[in-house]
């Protein structure tokens, strides 16, 4: 059975920075994208950063060149850099692995940013 499990999140002040971390287990297979996606209170889901296998990476224009994604297949892991966070990057940040397997979720970690 395959989890993802996220760690890392926080309360930190405005411009402060957090890394998540989410690991996979239950399975060795490598997914094609890995993606990290942030829900805040009200508002839908969105996509922050994601990268496939080859380590091409997209981001959401909020986040581009605050955050950087990255990624070790040999341990099946994804990392999320988070600098000079701003309180409306609160939210509760979910990983995602997704390939022709499905799409799996984490269960979620929350950040908060204090002004």
């Amino acid at each position: 059975q395959v989890q993802l499990v996220e760690s890392g999140g926080g309360l930190v002040q405005a411009g402060g920075s957090l890394r998540l971390s989410c690991a996979v287990s239950g399975s060795r297979f490598v997914f094609n994208v890995m993606a990290w996606c942030r829900q805040a209170p009200g508002k839908q889901r969105e996509l922050v950063a994601a990268i496939t296998r080859g380590g091409n990476t997209n981001y959401a224009d909020s986040v581009r060149g605050r955050f950087t994604v990255s990624r070790y297949n040999a341990k099946n892991t994804v990392d999320l850099q988070m600098n000079n966070l701003q309180p409306e990057d609160t939210a509760v940040y979910y990983c995602n692995a997704d390939d022709i397997l499905g799409s799996f979720w984490g269960q979620g970690t929350q950040v908060t940013v204090s002004a």
